[in-house]
């Protein structure tokens, strides 16, 4: 199938309204601290981009929680790459693109595939232990792929022991400081250039750091649903105060629901990796029959949108609310050898996993949309780099394939980093605080439930904007999502939890816009109401944008 760059003629849509900065703010009342680079997150995008910087470059790492707190350390399944001899970049950029829902940019997908090696080297070097055996890799297969190309370590754990290894690196690097427990509250920029942003470190008062360059790797923002496997930190903090200085953000209709989520009622959402589907479960439904072939002949292993919505049919046909995945015809020992933490979340709830059928259901794993950039990072706002989750960088087009976002956050860190190093070190040394400031009359103080309210806008994103989508209940969860913003937003909090909540409200505004404009089902963007795929009139990009001065 050829598949052609998508036109550069994006549609452009109105927005949130949000203020500004969602603090009030003057130069001559708070601390200042510079440095010569600026990365937000501390996931594998961020980390491998501080990494990339020269001996000479000085950086801080501002991270929310602890550096392990990422979906990057979570990330199970593995990282894909061209590692088998008789495996090839072609066949990888092929499944990429048919994933992809016919909006990749073939560009990028190919470049970021033929680094993917040299990548993966290089973890190696700095101490990750792959699986292996008898000296050679362990290659799985995950939906999607038509080849054994994932590289996985610790069984499931992929994620741990790659951030294990990175963290250990990043920490032996004299030039990079790490700040943890260091919230962003959002970026100073004037003048369409991004200087640093205000960061609130412990419970001191917040702090201006400036940066000759910045670098965006904050992740996803899965916490927008009530259902989701990312941990609690994924509130869609870069992606809402990139939006708030003025930076292009696009694609945000399309978020990836990983299929196989542990469905127990009461308890934490715990992916299911692909893997294991890989590896030969099947998926049946409340009365033991194996459906995926009602809907793909790729069954099990179909890309990871036909499957979430195979699932929900499925659960709608039966009234029943979850499936389940079978391992019994699998070899007990090699379940527990390859898969021992997704044996040990099932041990927890009596469940064995090597027998019983375990309940699933999809859940929010992964934003494709984010902050537009180009091949190297860069943004639409000059000084602002992305890397990561964060980013719509063309990969993934309308739907990810299974392990690329690990390798996208490794080229792209790699790619930001090195120009945002090199950019740093042709300015001058001469650290300067600008006349940039907040001060709004219409800042309101009264007390809210800030976790009511949180709740509430991940139950309605669940409920109307999730795997399924219609433009009735598309349009009521807007409505009501600017219902809740219009007294959210202007609200003056002091605590993470406020800000985190009008994050959250910004990035479901884009999200229930974008979605109910695109009235097709391309992707893991399905519209009931507009089943069919329509190239001719959405073979285009969405993208907001709001002006970057206060």
């Amino acid at each position: 199938m050829l598949h052609a760059p998508v036109p550069d003629a994006p549609r452009r849509l109105t927005g949130a309204r949000s203020p500004r900065y969602l603090v009030d703010f003057h130069p001559k009342q708070l601390p200042h601290y510079f440095t010569d680079v600026l990365i937000i997150g501390g996931g594998l995008a961020g980390l491998r981009a501080a990494n990339e910087l020269g001996d000479d470059v000085r950086a801080i790492v501002v991270t929310k929680d602890r550096l392990q707190e990422s979906n990057s350390n979570y990330a199970q399944g593995g990282i894909a790459s061209v590692w088998d001899p008789e495996d090839c970049f072609e066949d990888h950029v092929q499944d990429t693109l048919s994933a992809g829902g016919n909006f990749c940019h073939p560009d990028v997908v190919d470049m970021v595939v033929r680094e993917a090696p040299n990548r993966v080297e290089e973890l190696i070097r700095w101490g990750t232990q792959f699986d292996s055996h008898d000296g050679q890799m362990m290659l799985g297969r995950e939906g999607g792929h038509s080849r054994h190309r994932i590289l996985h370590a610790l069984g499931d754990a992929t994620g741990k022991e790659i951030m294990r290894a990175v963290i250990d690196y990043t920490r032996s690097r004299d030039n990079i400081e790490i700040w943890e427990r260091a919230f962003t509250i959002d970026l100073l920029s004037q003048e369409g250039r991004c200087h640093g942003a205000i960061i609130l470190r412990g419970d001191r008062q917040p702090i201006l750091l400036w940066a000759k360059q910045t670098i965006l790797a904050t992740g996803g923002c899965g916490q927008v649903y009530r259902e989701t496997t990312n941990p609690r930190v994924a509130t869609g903090d870069g992606h809402a105060l990139a939006y708030r200085a003025g930076a292009k953000v696009r694609d945000m209709e399309f978020m990836q629901f990983h299929p196989t989520v542990l469905y127990i009622a009461g308890s934490s959402r715990t992916l299911v990796t692909e893997a294991i589907r890989g590896a030969g479960a099947y998926l049946v439904d409340s009365e033991n029959v194996r459906f995926m072939s009602h809907y793909d002949s790729r069954l099990e292993l179909a890309p990871r949108d036909v499957v979430s919505q195979a699932i929900v049919l499925q659960m709608e046909k039966t009234r029943h609310p979850c499936v389940y995945l079978s391992l019994k015809h699998l070899d007990p020992e090699r379940v527990r050898a390859e898969f021992p933490g997704f044996v040990a979340s099932c041990t927890k709830f009596d469940l064995d996993a090597t027998q019983d059928p375990i309940p699933v259901r999809p859940g929010a794993h992964y934003m494709i949309g984010g902050v537009e950039v180009d091949q190297f990072g860069r943004t639409s706002v000059a000084g602002l780099w992305a890397a990561g989750e964060v980013t719509s960088s063309g990969l993934h087009g309308a739907n990810r394939l299974a392990s690329n976002s690990l390798l996208e956050g490794l080229v792209y860190g790699v790619r930001a980093g090195q120009l945002a190093g090199q950019e740093a070190g042709n300015c001058p040394d001469e650290y300067r605080v600008l006349p940039i400031s907040s001060r709004r009359s219409y800042r309101l103080t009264e007390s809210l439930d800030i976790a009511d309210i949180r709740n509430s806008v991940q139950s309605l994103m669940w409920r109307m904007v999730g795997v399924q989508r219609h433009a009735d209940r598309l349009s009521e969860a807007l409505a009501q999502i600017q219902a809740y913003s219009r007294y959210v937003l202007p609200h003056a909090f002091d605590t993470v939890e406020g800000w985190e909540l009008q994050n959250l409200l910004t990035i479901s505004h884009l999200m229930c816009e974008a979605a109910l404009v695109r009235t097709e089902s391309r992707g893991v963007h399905m519209r009931t109401d507009f089943p069919e795929t329509d190239d001719a009139n959405w073979r285009q990009h969405l993208v907001f944008e709001q002006p970057s001065t206060p």
